[in-house]
């Protein structure tokens, strides 16, 4: 089998499988319990955030989740709500996962107003736009750190810097696509979004990180847990396995990025032989995400026939939903290319012997498909 597919999901480390264990079976006690067991387990937790706090080199609120989708609803919900007297304008990208253009959605239908701030011609957030929308009553912006469909790294220190201008205006950023793969100082991020599955730890735990002085309205209400903002019982085991999968996947980080850094490129070059083919993502990318666009192929057609021979990439974003890239369309203003758009992601697992295998592949898929 040759997996692909990392920006959707990554295998769980068997390391962090067995932290997961021994967690679950040695410390039973609820957390909010007062008696020793329930003591031993909140001190536990208590070490997991203060080593994810130290990994990240931030000194924010850290609020347990069940992934980046309900942390990224947990903030806008609970910024919007919480501030909605001092204003109704929120700022965005084209380049975001579902799980911020829902919430926002539900936000609109409740009165609130929505603008997508313009971008360049390499899909990079005009500063510039940014600054000019923002007003009196702008009370978030939400851009995220790379683009799940892409790879596409936005300018999050300079976009940071704009918004700290705005006392009245707080920073979010979905780093869903960013935290273990590449490093990036979030100290003038209000708000950040990620989950363990997206650095090989078990799905259902994630994170929101939030700067201390701020406050927000619950999602989820009914008492005090590791944090004010999200009741219910806390899971040692997926807590403590996720600060374990953040600390194993920043070993020897430089090693594993140059090592992606050059599959990438050696996957550009025998893609770019394809006079059909376009490479979507550019020089601004993060190497662990390629997309490209196949003319006149479907991509889910290209899909099954990769899985014919035990290749397994996709088509969007794994949440994403509709027959189109969003993304792709306001990266290229190319509808044909937007419609025929692949995701290849990569992971420090990947081997040259993989892709050696994915090409002679999908050389054949290709040749099969291009003539039909």
């Amino acid at each position: 089998m040759v997996y692909l597919d990392y920006s959707a999901t990554t295998p769980v480390n068997t390391e962090v499988l067995d932290t997961y264990n021994k967690v679950v079976l040695n410390y039973i006690g609820n957390p909010n319990s007062l008696h020793r067991l329930g003591v031993e387990s909140k001190n536990l937790i208590d070490e997991a955030t203060a080593q994810i706090k130290h990994l990240l080199k931030t000194n924010k609120e850290v609020i347990y989740t069940s992934g980046s989708s309900e942390s990224n609803n947990l903030v806008i919900k609970g910024i919007c709500n919480k501030y909605k007297n001092r204003g109704n304008h929120i700022i965005t990208s084209p380049f975001e996962h579902s799980s911020i253009y829902g919430p926002l959605n539900y936000l609109m239908d409740n009165g609130f107003e929505i603008d997508f701030v313009n971008l360049d011609s390499n899909g990079m957030v005009d500063l510039n736009h940014l600054k000019s929308l923002i007003k009196e009553t702008t009370i978030l912006v939400s851009i995220a750190s790379v683009n799940s469909e892409i790879g596409l790294l936005q300018p999050i220190k300079e976009i940071g810097d704009i918004v700290k201008e705005y006392p009245k205006c707080y920073f979010h950023s979905d780093m869903t696509q960013s935290i273990g793969k590449i490093d990036l100082d979030i100290s003038n991020i209000d708000f950040v979004s990620f989950s363990a599955h997206k650095f090989y730890g078990l799905k259902g735990i994630g994170c929101l990180l939030k700067n201390e002085n701020i406050i927000i309205e619950p999602l989820i209400h009914g008492g005090k847990s590791t944090t004010n903002y999200r009741s219910g019982t806390p899971i040692p085991a997926l807590i403590v396995s996720m600060a374990k999968a953040l600390r194993l996947i920043y070993e020897n980080s430089n090693i594993k990025y140059n090592n992606i850094l050059e599959l990438n490129k050696y996957l550009k070059s025998k893609l770019s032989n394809y006079d059909k083919l376009y490479i979507n993502s550019n020089d601004n990318c993060i190497p662990h995400i390629l997309n490209i666009s196949i003319i006149g192929i479907k991509p889910e057609t290209m899909l099954h026939a990769l899985e014919r021979y035990d290749i397994f990439v996709s088509t969007q974003s794994a949440c994403s939903t509709g027959d189109m890239s969003k993304a792709v369309l306001a990266l290229t203003n190319d509808q044909r290319r937007a419609e025929s758009s692949m995701r290849i992601s990569l992971s420090y697992l990947t081997t040259k012997e993989e892709i050696d295998y994915f090409i002679d592949s999908f050389d054949k898929c290709y040749k099969e498909l291009i003539w039909k």
